[in-house]
C-alpha cells in the first residue's frame, strides 16, 4: 500500500509516519514544507495543479492529511487548515490515483457540549474560536468533495512531544522551573477546564485503522473520558515527585485555592495570570468513541498517567 503523508515533521504526523513505517506492507513517502520531507510543497500557496501531477506520478493509495496549524491569527488559521484542504481535495478529484483521504479533525469543530455530555459525530458543530472554524470548513470541504474520505476528530493529544505552548505542555514547564529554582510552591491558572487527552500514539494508531478500512465520514478520536486539567496537575507532580504545594487560581489576580501539599500563608506572594484553555471548547469537552469502536476496530490503550509521565520525561530533561 503506497501512502501519501502530508505534515509529516508536525506533532501528530511523527507518530503517525513511526506506525506506518511499523507496517511492512506500507510504502510510505512524505509531502511537507520541511527540507527533510521526501517531496517539498507548501498547501497553502502551492497550485492544486502542481499537486496533481505528484498524485499521479506517485499514484498513492491513501493520503493522509496531517498537516495545519493551531495557533495564530484567522488569516493564517485559514491558509494552513481550510485552503490547504481545499488543494488537497481538489488536485485528488482531478488525479487519476483514486486515493482515498484520511483527514484529521479536531474536537475544537464541535466548540462548548453540556457539562457531563459525551459529544458523538451527530452533534452540531459550533466552534468558539477561530481554530475550531478552520478546521470545521476543512471538514465540510472533505465531506463535500465526492472522494473517499474519513475525517477523525481528535479531542486533546497528549504525550511525547507535547508542545510546549498546550495547556499540559506549559503545566510541565511551569513544574520544571519550580523544582529546577527550589521553590516550594506552584501556582497555577485556568486549571478548572474538562477535557477528553488521547494519548498521540493511539491516534496515531486510530490513524492506521482509518487507512486501511472502508469507513467514512467523521469519527470522534478520544479516551470517552473527561479530565478535570487540576487533575491531570496532581497526576503530574506525584509523577515528576513535586512534593511542594499546587495552588489554582480561580481568576486572574484572584484568590488562590489550594490543591496539592500544604498552601504557604504569605500574602505578599503575587499570583501569576490565570491562562483559559484556549481551544474554545468552553469548560467541559468529552467524546463519544462507539464509532472509533464499531468502524475502525479502535480503542484507547494508554492511560493518561502514562502520556503525563512521556511528558514529564521529556521537561525533565531541560533541567
Amino acid at each position: 500500500m503506497r501512502v501519501l503523508l502530508i505534515g509529516a515533521n508536525g506533532y501528530l504526523g511523527r507518530f503517525v509516519a513511526d506506525r506506518l513505517l511499523a507496517d511492512p506492507a506500507v510504502q510510505l513517502t512524505a509531502l511537507g514544507r520541511g527540507d527533510d520531507a521526501d517531496v517539498r510543497f507548501d498547501l497553502a500557496t502551492g497550485s492544486p495543479g502542481a499537486l496533481t501531477r505528484f498524485l499521479d506520478a506517485v499514484h498513492p493509495g491513501v493520503v493522509i492529511n496531517c498537516a495545519g496549524a493551531t495557533r495564530g491569527g484567522a488569516r493564517d488559521l485559514t491558509r494552513h487548515n481550510t485552503v490547504a484542504v481545499a488543494t488537497i481535495c481538489e488536485a485528488l478529484r482531478r488525479s487519476g490515483c483514486g486515493a482515498r483521504l484520511v483527514q484529521i479533525g479536531c474536537g475544537a469543530e464541535y466548540g462548548p457540549s453540556q457539562p457531563g455530555s459525551s459529544t458523538a459525530e451527530d452533534a452540531v458543530p459550533r466552534p468558539g474560536g477561530p481554530y475550531g472554524v478552520s478546521k470545521l470548513a476543512a471538514t465540510e470541504l472533505v465531506l463535500g468533495s465526492g472522494l473517499d474520505a474519513v475525517v477523525l476528530r481528535v479531542f486533546s493529544p497528549a504525550g511525547p512531544g507535547t508542545p510546549a505552548g498546550s495547556p499540559l505542555g506549559r503545566l510541565a514547564e511551569a513544574m520544571r522551573r519550580t523544582m529546577q529554582s527550589g521553590d516550594g510552591e506552584l501556582k497555577l491558572g485556568g486549571l478548572g477546564a474538562q477535557r477528553d487527552f488521547i494519548d498521540v500514539r493511539d491516534v496515531a494508531r486510530a490513524v492506521h485503522a482509518a487507512s486501511l478500512s472502508a469507513a467514512q465520514g467523521v469519527i470522534n478520536i478520544g479516551s470517552g473520558r473527561a479530565v478535570r486539567l487540576r487533575d491531570a496537575a496532581s497526576v503530574l507532580a506525584r509523577v515528576a515527585g513535586f512534593g511542594g504545594a499546587l495552588h489554582e487560581l480561580d481568576s486572574p489576580g484572584g484568590p488562590v485555592r489550594p490543591t496539592l501539599g500544604h498552601p504557604r500563608s504569605d500574602p505578599d506572594h503575587v499570583a501569576p495570570a490565570a491562562h483559559p484553555y484556549p481551544d474554545g471548547c468552553g469548560s467541559w469537552q468529552q467524546a463519544d468513541v462507539r464509532t472509533a469502536r464499531d468502524r475502525l476496530g479502535w480503542r484507547p490503550r494508554i492511560n493518561l498517567e502514562e502520556s503525563l509521565a512521556d511528558i514529564w520525561m521529556e521537561a525533565a530533561c531541560r533541567i
